[in-house]
């Protein structure tokens, strides 16, 4: 039986392992951390990752985990829709929508797939060789697979020992502040609002919690106190329920980081029997959403391809889609990073024509995201939903 080492547990690590054991692998996960912590956060899986989950039986489970409804698009700081649309239009066109869950949610569907005996905690890697499939752990074990699945996330060691020459991640010029909210009795959908070098976004969850998100540019490093208060002062005057939400929200609760990519993409994504997903491979802004996303996709076209011992071709499926995501993400994030009152009207004024000249214009633009679908012979392999 072939034997697989996949690096990392996040997203992309457990689903590339799932994946891999379906298709008769012998896999090992191993991740650094003690234990798989709860993030407060949520998660947009989009219609492209849900087909990819359908093929190995667990999209319809994250499905019930999730939740959308109503008005979905973005709006201007004063709550004016720029342009926007309806879930149904969504799935009238890549015969699903964009569902949003709990990332511990979707942590858990996985891990309970992965099944018993292959994810190791606490077992940080050393060192891998990327030719001959060995990876050293820190405690100085060795383990040599067929495969090595590099799934370590935007500092990726895998990356560096494929890539040595790579510059790495680079900082995007804005940070980034997540929270889960009570929702009460607020009237929310899924929204995100564009201000001068500002977003806020909004996004109902299953049960009685809402997942708000904002980002902001500041230098990076940037040493703030509360980070609540600094919610407040930031986005305390635009639309409701944006003040609503932060009022409600617990100070402890807020997370912030800096957001940061890679700017310059990966000339592949194997070397010899080590392959990359995820964010190791094409960390991009999270703008469109697709980091998750993106991340299942890879792994599902990596059990396909490796089955085959096929790396290169991979690299083939993978490369080029995946450049072009990150290539519009990151010009999404350039566009609301702009603070010039006339850019940010000329800006705003594109959106808003676009929208009344083509109603469809903001599902329609996504056509080359959404509309990706599994390889053939993983599809074949499950019955379709009805």
């Amino acid at each position: 039986m072939a034997e697989a080492v996949v690096i990392g547990a996040g997203i992309g690590g457990l689903t590339s392992a799932i994946a891999l054991r379906q298709r008769g692998w012998e896999v090992t996960v191993l991740e650094r951390a003690p234990a798989i912590e709860p993030v407060g956060s949520g998660l947009a899986i989009a219609a492209n990752a849900l087909k990819a989950l359908d093929t190995l039986g667990l999209g319809d489970r994250v499905r019930a985990l999730s939740r959308i409804q109503g008005q979905v698009g973005i709006k201007r700081a004063d709550g004016r829709w720029l342009t926007h649309t309806t879930p149904e239009t969504a799935a009238g066109r890549y015969d699903d929508s964009v569902v949003v869950m709990l990332r511990s949610a979707l942590m858990e569907v996985l891990t309970g797939a992965l099944g018993p005996g292959a994810l190791r905690l606490g077992a940080a890697v050393a060192d891998v060789d990327p030719e001959t499939g060995m990876v050293r752990t820190e405690a100085g074990e060795e383990l040599r697979a067929d495969l090595v699945v590099g799934a370590d996330g935007i500092r990726s060691r895998t990356r560096r020992a494929l890539f040595p020459g790579h510059p790495g991640p680079v900082y995007a010029g804005v940070t980034a502040w997540r929270c889960l909210v009570p929702r009460g009795d607020l009237e929310v959908s899924v929204t995100e609002s564009w201000g001068r070098g500002r977003v806020f976004g909004v996004s109902p969850l299953a049960g009685d919690l809402v997942y708000v998100y904002a980002t902001d540019v500041l230098p990076e490093g940037a040493v703030l106190g509360d980070e609540r208060e600094e919610l407040i002062r930031r986005f305390g005057g635009w639309h409701e329920p944006i003040p609503a939400l932060l009022r409600a929200a617990d100070p402890a609760a807020v997370i912030r980081s800096d957001v940061h990519h890679l700017a310059e993409p990966l000339p592949a994504y194997h070397r010899g029997r080590t392959a990359l997903v995820g964010d190791a491979a094409h960390a991009m802004t999270p703008n469109l959403g697709q980091g998750a996303c993106q991340a299942v996709e890879d792994a599902v076209v990596l059990a396909h391809t490796a089955g085959a011992g096929d790396l290169a071709g991979y690299t083939a499926a993978r490369l080029a889609r995946t450049r072009r995501i990150m290539r519009r993400s990151w010009a999404v994030c350039r566009a609301t990073k702009l603070r010039a009152p006339l850019l940010v009207a000329a800006r705003d004024a594109a959106l808003a024509f676009g929208a009344k000249a083509r109603p469809d214009l903001l599902v329609r633009s996504m056509d080359e995201v959404l509309g990706w679908r599994p390889p053939e012979e993983a599809v074949s392999s499950r019955p379709r939903r009805p």
